[in-house]
């Protein structure tokens, strides 16, 4: 570690380096500077961690030091020394940072308590600024980990020295997918799960990036029942497991991935913490919340099967119960009323409205909107008593 005093009389930064117990700090240089601008090359060539500077100096004097170390947002600890009891200098010097002021002359206890000070100050920031920084590498490994892994599954082109950089060396793989419900926080646990694969070298998690809710776990072959059995015990939420074939190389993740994706479809999972204790009016709440966004995407009872973890079966029943319809009317309810919006406040192509409501065909889409409305998508947009009807449901709406 290192510091400077900055000062234009020569006595007293003999009497500061004489005074300062240096060495019981760990400071082991001590450098000198006679005004501010030898101090800013001192600063920019050896980055003390102490600057210990006179306010009135000539050739830029210590406030203007200040405010470059300010401007800079420098690390070190800045203690101002003067021999003028100014509140205007002592104010401005802390309101930019300084670490404390010293009166001159400088007293040996006072000194060295103010140094002791800033330098547990600065240990202190310096390991914050570490963490933030390791955090931060860490977050972009794992985003970076994440986008590779999801191309991998996608069957796009990836980079594998990436993911094989995170996983212990080894001939075959084991591929798992977890999937969490989907209204659960899932990060706090795949990083539970990641720390804990690491640490025991079984392997690694990651996090596909088009659906957070899921997580890809590639192990060690063979090992994956003690990290099933880990599961089991440190997670306190339901998941479903599915595992896949085992992988020679990463360029299979993609047919392995396609074949956990088949077995979920056909409800092949394994279960953990099963989803019984949960209030089965907040799911459905949850699914018919998700339909109502969700709703010009295609949608299936397998999909949100998939999803809220419910058998279709189960869904299906309920939903009707909830909302009075089943799925399918519920969602082209949904869609004409979307289409009959978008008829009255625009004038997009009837293939263009149909296709954004999922609708390849226009001549279906219009089929189906005169069997629900009783007039075709032309005449819905050309009827006068539709806008009046439409406006007197949207007044009343509001």
């Amino acid at each position: 570690m290192k510091a400077l005093i900055v000062d234009d009389e020569s006595n007293v930064r003999k009497i500061i380096r004489f005074l300062g117990r240096w060495e019981q700090y760990g400071i082991t240089e001590v450098l000198e500077a006679r005004n501010g601008l030898e101090a800013k090359a001192l600063i920019e060539q050896k980055s003390p961690e102490i600057i210990m500077t006179d306010v009135k100096m000539p050739k830029n004097s210590g406030m203007e030091l200040i405010e470059w170390l300010a401007a800079k947002d420098y690390p070190g600890k800045v203690i101002m020394i003067s021999g003028f009891d100014d509140y205007c200098f002592m104010r401005k010097a802390f309101k930019l940072g300084c670490f404390d002021y010293l009166m001159k002359p400088i007293e040996e206890e006072m000194l060295n308590e103010t140094l002791e000070g800033a330098l547990r100050a600065w240990e202190q920031e310096e390991g914050e600024r570490r963490n933030m920084e390791s955090g931060f590498y860490e977050e972009v490994k794992m985003f970076r980990l994440n986008r590779e892994i999801t191309a991998a599954c996608n069957g796009e082109a990836f980079d594998a020295g990436e993911i094989a950089s995170a996983l212990p060396q080894a001939e075959v793989y084991d591929f798992t997918m977890m999937y969490f419900y989907q209204s659960h926080y899932s990060e706090p646990y795949i990083q539970l799960l990641t720390e804990e694969l690491a640490t025991r070298e079984w392997g690694n998690a990651f996090t596909l990036q088009n659906d957070p809710n899921v997580c890809v776990i590639l192990s060690l072959h063979g090992q994956f029942f003690p990290i099933e059995e880990w599961i089991t015990q440190h997670f306190d939420i339901p998941v479903r497991l599915v595992s896949g074939p085992s992988i020679q190389s990463l360029a299979e993740i993609s047919l392995s991935f396609q074949s956990v994706q088949r077995s979920m479809a056909e409800q092949n999972f394994r279960a953990i913490h099963r989803l019984a204790d949960l209030d089965d009016v907040r799911r459905m709440n949850d699914i018919v919340a998700f339909v109502d966004e969700h709703y010009m995407e295609e949608l299936s009872l397998d999909k949100l099967s998939t999803r809220f973890f419910l058998s279709r079966e189960h869904i299906s029943r309920r939903f009707k119960q909830e909302v009075g319809m089943t799925l399918t009317n519920y969602v082209i309810h949904l869609r004409i009323n979307q289409a009959k919006q978008w008829l009255l406040e625009s004038d997009e192509k009837m293939y263009s409205i149909a296709l954004k409501l999922g609708y390849q065909d226009e001549i279906y889409f219009s089929k189906l909107f005169k069997k629900n409305v009783g007039m075709t998508p032309a005449e819905y947009r050309n009827s006068q008593g539709a806008r009046e009807i439409d406006a007197e449901v949207r007044i009343a709406n509001t």
